[in-house]
């Protein structure tokens, strides 16, 4: 089991209630959770706080993966270190030994859910311990004693030969809760190093690093988000176990049933007034579905389409459309819907996906299961 672990007090100092003031326009600390919500390496996430307006705050999110600690005045006063709390929760929950506990700063909010898949990855080789996050810096240091640190002044490098140090940006760290116990740190063993961008460098620790971190999220992370959004042209979308939940009904005649969400819907009409085409493809072939699609006024709908066969019927659609996969943003499921997810610009799946399907690199796995409002909050994502 993965637990990401979210110290937050609420008596900072220097920006008070920080980890709740509005950062790009939403509350610090949810970065960092909406994040980790939509890493499927990830079980829990704790935010540990001893601020009821913290709690408020994020228990007003509505998310799935996210529970709340309310930590001990103890390990929450100035003095006590993180290590402190985090050995609180452990022993509070009686975590296993081999349970993986991953430490996350609210104070990195340009820390994406790929940096954490990435990271979780390279530590499930099994060839570390523990893992930290470094960031590198190519700046020249010096010892007190006027001696360099890290280059020859006397033949000073330019940067591209320069590979300059690797300097621990405190984004997050990664080990087993049976080393944390052993050794009382965040860090043990055989330690391995993350290397994040560098504009990922800067903590939010006082009030100037705001303004710098809210013009470099604008910048690095924001923009990349509208650019890859704005490219979108056509929505695609499965049927069941997306946007029905799987389940399958009978009437007493024996009629098929199926069960939509009306708030998926209205998905459909705000993707309309966008400008964006829709359309569904399915391997099931009913009149349910072919109803559904006139309510919901899908430019195309494709039925009976099984496997390999939805990936043709998309590239048939680009075809008619003049665009091409990069341009469509695609919900699916289950095995069949894999090769589809795998060819288009953005993807996503419900929070009851299988597992082969959330493994898929760069889909965003949905907070809602399929029928629930998994589809409309993707299209929420896109608009």
């Amino acid at each position: 089991m993965v637990i990401a672990f979210i110290p937050v007090r609420g008596g900072s100092k220097s920006i008070p209630l920080k980890n709740i003031k509005p950062f790009c326009g939403k509350p610090l600390v949810c970065w960092n959770i909406e994040a980790l919500e939509y890493c499927p390496e990830v079980d829990e996430v704790i935010v540990a706080t001893d601020s009821d307006k913290i709690e408020e705050t994020v228990a007003a999110q509505a998310y799935k993966k996210t529970k709340v600690y309310r930590r001990s005045a103890e390990n929450a006063c100035d003095t006590a270190s993180t290590e402190s709390v985090m050995l609180e929760y452990i022993h509070y929950a009686q975590l296993p030994s081999d349970d993986i506990f991953m430490l996350v700063q609210a104070t990195s909010p340009l820390t994406e859910t790929v940096h954490f898949m990435e990271a979780l990855t390279m530590y499930g080789k099994g060839e570390y311990d523990s893992i930290l996050t470094c960031v590198r810096n190519y700046r020249f240091f010096w010892n007190e004693d006027g001696t360099s640190m890290n280059y020859d002044y006397m033949n000073r490098p330019r940067r591209q030969n320069f590979s300059g140090m690797l300097m621990e940006n405190g984004a997050f760290y990664i080990n087993k809760v049976g080393n944390i116990l052993e050794s009382g740190n965040r860090l043990s063993g055989h330690i391995g190093i993350y290397e994040m961008p560098e504009y990922t460098a800067t903590e939010i620790d006082e009030p100037d690093d705001w303004i710098v971190l809210e013009n470099l999220m604008h910048k690095h992370v924001l923009a990349k988000r509208k650019e890859t959004r704005k490219s979108i042209k056509l929505f695609l979308c499965d049927v069941d176990g997306t946007l029905t939940d799987g389940g399958m009904y009978y009437s007493e005649n024996g009629d098929e049933l199926k069960k939509f969400n009306t708030r998926d819907g209205m998905g459909f009409q705000l993707l309309r007034e966008a400008g964006i085409k829709t359309g569904i493809i399915t391997s099931e072939d009913t009149k349910i579905v072919e109803n559904r699609a006139k309510k919901l006024n899908v430019d195309f709908l494709y039925q009976g389409k099984r496997d390999g066969g939805k990936l043709a019927v998309a590239k048939k659609i680009c075809e008619r459309l003049g665009i091409t996969l990069d341009e469509v943003a695609y919900i699916g499921d289950d095995m069949n819907c894999v090769d589809l997810l795998k060819a288009v610009g953005m993807k996503a799946c419900p929070a009851d996906a299988c597992e082969e399907v959330k493994a898929i690199a760069g889909i965003r796995v949905m907070t809602y299961n399929g029928g629930n409002g998994c589809v409309r909050e993707f299209i929420n994502y896109l608009l």
